[in-house]
């Protein structure tokens, strides 16, 4: 697999604070490659620096053959950018922003088809203040996309939308990569990597903590939960248990996290029948992306 984006002992400081801390990984063409990690982990400052924005304290950045801080005008014409917060002047009217972009290009540019992908046509004379925020985001993403970029740069692209226009948005995402788009994706939504990614980086702290596909993280790191409700058992006995990393408690509902379920069911269920208790909506769930973060989160905490 040809790799579009190399990134070598990737480091950014500010001040005394390191954001990012010697990154090291690859982006193959045609993936959806996404950063995952909690707010503030690094995954904006790393995503600038591909981008040629941000300038690296150390640390070696090669996308499509270029330096990003370095050759950031030819770079520009070879890749698209959705930022978190794009600026669109509140009065300007879905066209008239199609139109302005465009004219950046010096190349047709895929406007027409992007109206028509993007459902755009009955938005077209709405000022962009009026639009709701699923279609401000199909609108910032048909402006990062008019000239056919190699590889396409989205930071947090489903932040604040609801879920039916958080999954449009990845229906859009995935047809983008399936008409030959790179696309680089920062989310902190586990769900989103989980559905979305071919590849995930999980980011702590400005470190990386994980590289691989969704399932092989989850089947590697993830681990098995027990889902049951239950008013009689307590967590200082569910968390005592052998193999159990941790217990979350929701009223009666109850999720224990182990290594090894069928062990672990059975020490319950043992002691349920010891003690006359009776468990209802009982599950063999596997991890989640979701549960995989928690877990890393803890980990920083106590680290």
């Amino acid at each position: 697999m040809e790799s579009v984006i190399t990134v070598t002992n990737l480091s950014k400081n500010f001040g005394r604070t390191q954001a990012v801390k010697n990154l090291s990984f690859t982006v193959d063409r045609g993936e959806i490659f996404g950063i995952i990690g909690p707010n503030g982990a690094g995954k904006t400052t790393t995503l600038e620096m591909l981008e040629g924005i941000t300038t690296p304290s150390q640390g070696d950045i090669d996308v499509l053959g270029l330096v990003p801080n370095k050759q950031l005008r030819e770079l520009n014409k070879r890749i698209g950018v959705q930022f978190q917060a794009t600026s669109i002047q509140k009065k300007m009217k879905v066209k008239e922003a199609l139109d302005l972009f465009s004219s950046f290009y010096k190349r047709t540019t895929k406007k027409k088809y992007l109206i028509e992908l993007l459902g755009l046509n009955e938005k077209l004379n709405v000022r962009f203040e009026d639009l709701s925020g699923g279609w401000k985001q199909r609108v910032t993403l048909a402006l990062a996309t008019l000239h056919e970029p190699e590889i396409l740069f989205l930071d947090e692209p489903s932040m604040g939308l609801d879920p039916s226009a958080r999954r449009e948005m990845w229906s859009l995402i995935q047809l983008l990569r399936d008409q030959g788009c790179t696309i680089v994706v920062t989310t902190h939504y586990m769900e989103e990597a989980e559905q979305l990614c071919d590849r995930v980086a999980m980011i702590y702290s400005g470190q990386l903590k994980a590289l691989d596909t969704p399932s092989e993280l989850l089947n590697d790191s993830a681990s098995s939960c027990l889902a049951f409700d239950s008013d009689d058992l307590s967590y200082k006995y569910l968390i005592s248990l052998p193999g159990v990393e941790r217990v979350e408690q929701n009223h009666s509902e109850l999720k224990v996290f182990c290594d090894n379920q069928q062990t672990t069911a059975y020490h319950i269920f043992s002691y349920c029948h010891e003690h006359n208790i009776t468990l209802s909506n009982f599950k063999f769930e596997k991890g989640s992306l979701d549960d995989l973060f928690v877990q890393y989160l803890e980990k920083e905490k106590i680290g």
